[in-house]
């Protein structure tokens, strides 16, 4: 975990170079600016070099934290979630699928990322899976 950590938001560039970071309520209004224009799918790279993803179908979402390139990093979760959704569209154009039980209800992934950026890790009270 890294207090005092500044984001920015990548938008195609790999380490945000030359962006301003952005505070966490800032970044949570921009994330809700990106979905209802259709992306889906954002990045935020850490000063520390750790990479934040989110990949939303607008109802639930995949918050991805990584400590680097190439990390299998860690995950929000549901537990006990059933089904799967779709609709998690890449940059790409990939259209994905996630058991709902690796996706989080919109709100509360924001809530997550919220917190990521103001503190340095989830919320004690946040299903969380590491992938390590």
């Amino acid at each position: 975990m890294t207090v005092g950590e500044s984001w920015v938001f990548m938008d195609g560039n790999e380490r945000g170079d030359g962006a301003l970071s952005v505070a966490p309520d800032e970044a949570v209004a921009e994330l809700g600016r990106r979905i209802a224009r259709g992306s889906f799918e954002s990045w935020l790279a850490g000063s520390s070099g750790r990479l934040l993803a989110v990949v939303t179908n607008a109802e639930r979402a995949m918050v991805v934290l990584l400590a680097g390139e190439g990390d299998p990093g860690e995950h929000a979760t549901d537990p006990g979630a059933e089904g799967r959704s779709d609709g998690f569209v890449l940059a790409n154009g990939q259209g994905d699928e996630y058991p709902d039980e690796d996706t989080v209800p919109l709100d509360e992934a924001l809530r997550i990322v919220r917190h990521i950026l103001a503190t340095g890790g989830p919320p004690a009270d946040a299903a969380w899976t590491v992938d390590r």
